[in-house]
């Protein structure tokens, strides 16, 4: 598959037994755009993430990539990079190892393992840290980490499932500002999954507002604050602003 995408479409329905948790969902993502799903817990938006990415099949709907029907492909052949909440790393692998694992896997030459490796490690300033293990990382170390290595396979698409969530608030900071840094300068179509609605503004180019499986609202986080849609819009910038109040107890009132 081609890295250079120009457009990601689906719609997609997503149901658990009787309860549907995404209802005709649909976006087109265009290349080099970067698009946040905003919304509560419980909303569908990770679902949607990973049904895209391959990890959960849709009960109907479809994924179009530049043209080509991607939905009946396994995860591997969709050409994305996934980051998770959790990390997912490899606990028994350093850091050089951890990142070069998707090269390895396709026998790339030693050299050019080497070269592309050291060259992650710098990008994301962590030239030295190499030969250490995930557990000798502090939490935002340990986030770049997963960063790296979904972006060493040079993805079509990076998806992100709340990367920050279990992070402190200033090293949660620290972080939004070198991946902004680091998303444009590689020019790549990003998709990331949040419910902070102050980091949806801080990257979103545009900010998709999930309620009920379906979207609300879509268009810049100014555009939601000055011009909602509708009551539920209205509760869930609120909740976002009363301290003490989670959004998902206000957006489900």
């Amino acid at each position: 598959m081609s890295q250079t995408l120009n457009s990601l479409r689906f719609r997609i329905t997503k149901r658990f037994g009787a309860k549907t948790v995404l209802d005709d969902f649909a976006l087109e993502v265009r290349g080099r755009q970067f698009v946040t799903l905003l919304g509560p817990s419980g909303c569908g938006k990770s679902t949607a993430l990973n049904i895209v990415a391959g990890l959960i099949p849709a009960s109907e709907g479809e994924l179009w990539i530049d043209g080509a029907r991607m939905d009946q492909l396994p995860a591997e052949q969709r050409g994305f990079g996934m980051v998770f909440q959790n990390y997912a790393l490899f606990p028994h692998m350093t850091v050089f190892g951890n990142i070069a694992f998707g090269l390895e896997i396709q026998r790339r030459p030693a050299a050019e393992l080497e070269q592309r490796v050291r060259a992650m490690l710098a990008l994301v300033q962590l030239p030295e840290l190499g030969d250490r293990y995930p557990s000798q990382l502090s939490g935002g170390q340990r986030q770049r980490l997963g960063i790296m290595r979904a972006l060493m396979l040079d993805p079509s698409v990076i998806l992100l499932d709340e990367p920050m969530g279990a992070l402190d608030p200033l090293v949660r900071y620290d972080l939004q500002e070198d991946l902004r840094g680091i998303f444009q300068s590689l020019k790549k179509t990003v998709v990331l999954v949040t419910h902070d609605m102050g980091e949806a503004g801080f990257f979103g180019d545009t900010v998709v507002l999930l309620g009920g499986g379906e979207i609300v609202q879509q268009g810049t986080l100014d555009e939601m604050i000055r011009f909602p849609a509708s009551d539920y819009v209205t509760r869930f910038i609120n909740a976002q602003r009363l301290p003490g109040v989670e959004a998902k107890e206000v957006a489900a009132s």
